[in-house]
């Protein structure tokens, strides 16, 4: 997590943090000063102690602007280079005719040149250099993808309309290593990126503009991008539970009022925002909207409005003018027709290539679990799945036989929320078992429930009918997908999560689910499976 926000309290009666900043009666900014600074763990869990701003804080402008170039100079870099090792692997050093017509000779290494400039203007197209979605992961390279295959699509129908015979090996070497290259730079930078925001240097500083729960849900939704911290909130005047003098408290953390709709500019100045986050539209109306607009644009600040939805990706998005007033449209989900076909095949291929590679290694896990107490290999659990239907999934057993039966012994032992259950120090829990669990290899036999079509790779977490029993309207969405061996619980926290988190991460992967989606979280599982951190 970033470092604290320069305007962040903590509830009344504990030690103030940073500076708190509020409004005099003139409707200024005044600073006062707080006694300590607050330290706030990373992602991982460790303290970070705030960084100083003006040796550390850079405005989101500069270092996107900084970020951007660096991104472009890579990107030109391996783009070169894919064309150039296609060229060599290809044809080696000599320098083969292409076209030779009217005497005018077309060389692969002039295609070279064009196919490179075409790449680099089509990842510009796409904006995949966008500063909004760089270092945001599966959008990014969704779009480098994209960008490279219709690149290589519109080669392959010109070399065909003008019989131009480019050769297939060249194509087939510059598209895969192009498009790895400039992927694995993007996941370098980003990682590089995420390096920089944990020890404070680029974080995005935002103002929030509004009341109510509306104010609450975006400071909650903001709170968990590392990347942002709220450094305030301005309140509209004719919301009177609040005033310039009072704070409002989100999850226990004090967030202050530094003003109202009148004086959001100088709420920015004084707080070094980067971003002003509306969400009280209905009480500001269009022409406080404008006029603010106008106002941060001489700023360098962004605005954004909160559309009173949250967990949609981007590509649902899509902004519909109708009699002049930008109206946002929200896509269906994608996870019906095609897609879900294309979704199926590519679980039962990926599950039979998993078999064939763990094989040996899952026939000796479950010696080893005969060997233990010559009980059952395999445990057998009733779950449910797809609109509601159940099936048999199966794990190696990591209990002692009858743990289901101990289990009302131990319910007091609970350390999940919700309907889980959850136990860090399980008693029934074997040696192997213990192993098994926290690098999640008694997992692997759900192969063969993937290969039934009861389970897919990548999905929400399969429930239990008792949990199922007790879901609302809202979490009974989780059941449109097949559950999954692995998903977003999975690759963000596995069982030290909470369970409405859990429940919004499953929300999420179900209305936003995305084939890229699915090979990033499958990337990602294999490194929190290696470390074996968050399971029990």
């Amino acid at each position: 997590m970033p470092v604290p926000s320069l305007v962040e309290s903590r509830r009344p009666g504990e030690e103030s943090v940073n500076v708190i900043r509020e409004i005099d009666k003139r409707g200024n900014l005044a600073a006062k000063p707080a006694q300590r600074h607050e330290e706030h763990p990373d992602a991982t869990g460790n303290a970070i102690a705030p960084p100083r701003r003006s040796t550390l804080a850079v405005p989101a402008h500069t270092w996107r602007r900084g970020f951007a170039r660096r991104i472009r100079i890579t990107d030109h870099i391996i783009i070169i280079a894919a064309v150039a090792i296609a060229q060599l692997a290809r044809f080696g050093t000599t320098d083969h005719a292409l076209l030779s017509t009217s005497g005018v000779t077309l060389r692969y290494t002039g295609l070279s040149i064009v196919i490179a400039l075409a790449w680099l203007a089509a990842l510009k197209l796409e904006n995949t250099r966008d500063v909004r979605i760089i270092g945001a992961g599966a959008l990014e390279y969704q779009r480098i993808i994209h960008a490279s295959v219709k690149v290589f699509g519109i080669i392959a129908i010109v070399a065909f309309l003008l019989d131009l015979g480019i050769a297939r090996g060249y194509l087939a070497i510059a598209l895969p290593v192009g498009v790895v290259g400039i992927v694995a730079s993007r996941w370098s930078w980003r990682r590089w990126l995420v390096t920089k925001i944990r020890r404070g240097r680029f974080i995005t500083n935002v103002v929030v503009l509004g009341s109510g729960r509306g104010a609450e849900d975006m400071i909650r939704s903001i709170r968990r991008d590392h990347a942002h911290r709220i450094v305030g909130v301005c309140v509209p005047q004719d919301h009177h539970a609040l005033s310039p003098s009072d704070s409002l408290e989100v999850d226990g953390i004090a967030v202050p009022v530094i003003g109202d709709e009148h004086s959001v500019l100088a709420a920015v100045r004084r707080a070094n925002a980067d971003v002003v986050a509306v969400t009280a539209t209905e009480r500001l109306g269009a022409d406080i909207l404008r006029e603010l607009a106008w106002e941060l644009e001489a700023e360098k600040t962004d605005l954004v409005v909160h559309p009173g939805v949250t967990d949609v990706s981007e590509p649902r998005l899509k902004i519909r003018p109708t009699g002049g007033m930008p109206l946002l449209h929200v896509e269906a989900p994608q996870y019906q027709g095609a897609h879900r076909l294309g979704k199926a095949l590519v679980d039962r291929l990926g599950a039979l290539l998993a078999l064939a590679v763990f094989g040996p290694f899952m026939v000796l896990i479950a010696l080893g679990i005969k060997y233990q107490d010559r009980g059952p290999v395999l445990y057998r659990q009733t779950r449910v799945g797809t609109d509601g239907v159940e099936f048999s999934m199966i794990k190696f057993r990591s209990m002692v036989v009858g743990a289901d039966a101990q289990q009302p012994r131990i319910a007091d032992g609970n350390d999940a929320d919700g309907p889980l259950f959850k136990m860090r120090d399980d008693p029934r829990i074997t040696p192997i078992g213990r192993y098994l669990r926290k690098y999640s290899l008694d997992e692997l036999p759900q192969l063969f429930n993937v290969l039934r079509g009861e389970m897919s790779l990548v999905g929400p977490r399969p429930p239990l009918p008792s949990e199922v029993a007790s879901y609302t309207r809202r979490i009974n969405r989780r059941m449109l997908v097949r559950p999954g061996m692995t998903g977003p619980w999975q690759v963000s926290g596995r069982s030290d999560l909470t369970w409405e988190e859990t429940v919004r991460l499953d929300l999420s992967y179900v209305e936003n689910w995305t084939f890229m989606q699915d090979l990033i979280i499958l990337w990602r599982t294999a490194r929190v499976v290696v470390k074996g951190e968050g399971a029990y």
